[in-house]
């Protein structure tokens, strides 16, 4: 890919990832869609790991379709981040999305929890962070075949 077609490539990915960000954050934050029309009484929180988790999934029969929005939701809500912030960056490394992936659902969750407009669970954070590796597995993915495509097509423009 040519330099100046890489650059409106990242260009783009700057773009759409201000715009997923904006998005995450009204979604998770203020959307009265996902139950935030009211602010919580008490704090709400979660610090052991796996047992919201658990407890969707051993109700799910019960509460349907709400378990599988949880779980798998708070995975796919996160696979934008792991795919556009490479996408955007220059630093392309599977740490530094982890990391980033991490703290964003941090400061969402902890927001929830000052604010009172939703609840810290640390299984929102693993899952959060799924996704966000997820996305970046992608990334990675589309990336190599993108150089294959690339080098495949500078050999065909040699051997004519």
């Amino acid at each position: 890919m040519k330099a100046k077609k890489r650059k409106r490539f990242r260009i783009l990915g700057k773009i759409l990832f201000v715009l997923y960000i904006a998005f995450l954050l009204y979604f998770l934050i203020l959307a009265d869609w996902y139950g935030r029309s009211r602010q919580m009484q008490d704090y709400q929180y979660n610090l052991v790991l796996f047992q919201e988790i658990k407890r969707f999934w051993n109700y799910r029969s019960q509460i349907g379709w709400v378990a599988y929005a949880n779980l798998f939701g708070n995975v796919l809500i996160f696979i934008p981040f792991g795919f556009f912030m490479p996408m955007a960056s220059r630093y392309r490394s599977f740490f530094l999305t982890t990391v980033y992936s991490f703290g964003l659902s941090f400061l969402v969750e902890t927001f929830q929890l000052v604010s009172r407009v939703g609840s810290f669970d640390v299984d929102d954070l693993l899952l959060n962070t799924i996704g966000g590796i997820l996305g970046y597995i992608i990334f990675g993915i589309c990336n190599t075949i993108r150089r294959w495509l690339d080098a495949d097509q500078k050999r065909k423009r040699y051997r004519t």
